[in-house]
């Protein structure tokens, strides 16, 4: 993991033409800030952040404080749990340093940094703890979060990820969300919705919790919900391991399945295009629009057997490309701002998309592989949904949008599909066609609890209901415009003239309008936890981040240890 780019003088917020590019690549031999062991069926994660380490100039990170490079550490780490140790049944989360586990997001970073950068780190920091909870409920790896100190802010964030949280009972070690109090900000990474959702904290208590910033220790902390358990230092270790095999029994994990590794990234960079073997981006800068190609596997080249599967490891095309989309969209959405609008495409057969629906229809449900990659597609499908572009799938003669496939074009804001076939095209070219399956209808929920044909349906059961009836069908672009599955299907001789208006009327309207829209329209439906913590509650950071209280001059972040209040304008907006 590395920046490519200078970034800003100490103190100073960097200009969008200063923003460091990040690098999102790492493994354990580069990790500064994490270290985890494997021992039996227990994996345990140890904090240790690395003061001289933070990913940009300006400030360090003291008191096991983190920012988005200790937090690209813990995401390849999560990773690697998934896929290199099946064996590992519960994960123990802990600090590696003596009385402190966390202090949350580090201030500095944050007071220092432009809007932009600090909205994509809370945006991939919620992430990996979505992701940290989503281990627990689908990967058969639950984790335990053991405080063997204060855990502040984003450091009890990062616990009230994990299933259960033991604190030391130390009469110093306490939790605690002091963001409103200290910063004029609002804990940045879930805290507030995780404390009245899933802790269930009274609300009237949570209000008093996030307004006192020394928090709560000891036996308060467990009568209010805040941690499950408060374990004396002389029963620590005994206690947390014992909650860690109790944790671990309940897992669905093979007890005798063998790892796949996780290699680099193949990777190539020009200063416009992204390529991999299987997905390739071109940029065109003028335009502000970034061309995405998800390239489908041919026919026969996606085996269907368990141990060919095991065999190909990391090469196996569904996560092969799941690992290269991934990295790509992280890429384009921290160092890619001005590129407001993605065009999403498919290039490969029909026969070889559903290959990959087969494998999954047949084997998530009972091999751990299988199970482990239908959820990173899954988790990066939500990492498309919550994206602030606009995304435009064009579906052309050529496209495989069958299946798992189909749930990229159903992610985006638009769907153009051609009727018919290109006028140049060769006489073999078949028209587009695009193909529903089962994995359609659950394989890969959105946030909000729904398919992607239930928020795009949303209270029309009746119409999803006759779309399940025709899976396996073929549908051309007038048949899919017909059903209500595309935005459009122009012809030849539309087609051009078509998607160019859009781009150059998509260009002309306001980015921050259009992420406000694209964002509403998106979540449908039911609110959960993960809607509130994405929607809701940042929402409101983010304006919080830009208001004067905050981020001015004389804000709470800027004079945050300076020894001087901050100076409020008292009106309520």
């Amino acid at each position: 993991m590395t920046v490519l780019e200078d970034a800003p003088a100490a103190g100073q917020a960097p200009a969008p033409e200063t923003v460091p590019q990040v690098d999102f690549d790492t493994d354990p031999a580069q990790y500064r800030h994490w270290r985890y062991e494997v021992d039996g069926e227990t994996a345990w994660v140890y904090l240790d952040v690395a003061e001289d380490g933070g990913l940009v100039p300006g400030y360090e990170l003291k008191l096991n404080s983190y920012d988005l490079g200790v937090d690209i550490e813990l995401y390849d780490l999560t990773q690697r749990l998934r896929f290199e140790h099946p064996e590992v049944r519960s994960v123990v989360l802990t600090s590696g340093k003596d009385s402190n586990f966390c202090a949350g997001a580090n201030i500095r970073m944050l007071a220092q940094s432009s809007h932009p950068w600090k909205v994509n780190f809370c945006k991939f920091t919620n992430e990996t703890r979505n992701g940290i909870e989503d281990m627990t409920a689908n990967s058969g790896q639950t984790w335990v979060a053991a405080l063997n100190g204060t855990a502040a802010g984003g450091g009890y964030e990062m616990a009230l990820a994990c299933e259960t949280i033991l604190l030391v009972n130390d009469r110093s070690s306490a939790v605690a969300l002091p963001e409103v109090p200290l910063l004029g900000v609002l804990p940045g990474t879930g805290g507030l919705t995780r404390v009245t959702d899933k802790r269930h904290v009274r609300k009237d208590r949570a209000d008093i919790f996030a307004t006192k910033s020394e928090g709560f220790q000891g036996p308060k902390a467990v009568e209010w919900k805040l941690v499950d358990e408060t374990v004396s230092r002389k029963q620590w270790d005994e206690t947390v391991r014992a909650r860690a095999a109790e944790a671990a029994q309940g897992s669905h994990r093979p007890s005798d399945a063998q790892g796949i590794a996780l290699p680099p990234l193949r990777r190539e960079e020009t200063a416009d295009s992204i390529t991999y073997p299987n997905v390739r981006c071109e940029l065109d800068r003028d335009a502000r629009t970034a061309t995405i190609t998800v390239l489908g596997p041919e026919p026969g080249t996606v085996p269907e057997s368990l141990d060919r599967i095991h065999a190909l490891g990391a090469d196996f095309w569904p996560l092969a490309m799941t690992r290269e989309l991934d990295d790509l969209i992280l890429r384009l959405r921290t160092n890619e701002l001005e590129i407001g609008t993605w065009l999403v495409r498919t290039q490969g057969s029909i026969e070889g998309a559903l290959a990959f629906e087969r494998v999954i229809a047949e084997h998530s449900g009972s091999d751990w592989l299988v199970n482990e990659i239908r959820h990173y597609f899954k988790r990066t499908l939500k990492r498309l949904d919550v994206t602030s572009r606009s995304l435009i799938a064009l579906i052309e003669p050529g496209s495989c949008f069958a299946g798992a496939l189909l749930e990229l074009a159903l992610a985006c804001d638009r769907q153009y599909m051609l009727e018919g076939i290109f006028e140049d095209a060769d006489e073999e070219q078949e028209p587009a066609q695009i193909v529903l399956t089962e994995s359609n209808f659950g394989a890969f929920p959105m946030g909000n609890g729904l398919t992607r044909l239930q928020s795009r349906f949303y209270g029309d059961d009746e119409t999803v209901a006759e779309l399940h009836e025709r899976t396996g069908e073929r549908l051309t672009g007038a048949q899919a415009e017909e059903a209500g599955l595309v935005t459009d299907a122009p012809d030849d001789i539309d087609w051009e003239d078509e998607i160019r208006i859009l781009l150059e009327e998509r260009a002309s309207l306001s980015p921050d309008a259009l992420t406000g829209m694209e964002a509403n329209h998106r979540f449908v439906g039911p609110e959960t936890m993960e809607t509130r913590i994405f929607g809701r509650l940042t929402a409101w950071q983010n304006w919080i981040f830009i208001r004067p209280n905050a981020s001015g001059a004389e804000g709470a972040l800027r004079r945050y240890g300076t020894g001087r209040k901050a100076d409020f304008d008292q009106k309520r907006v």
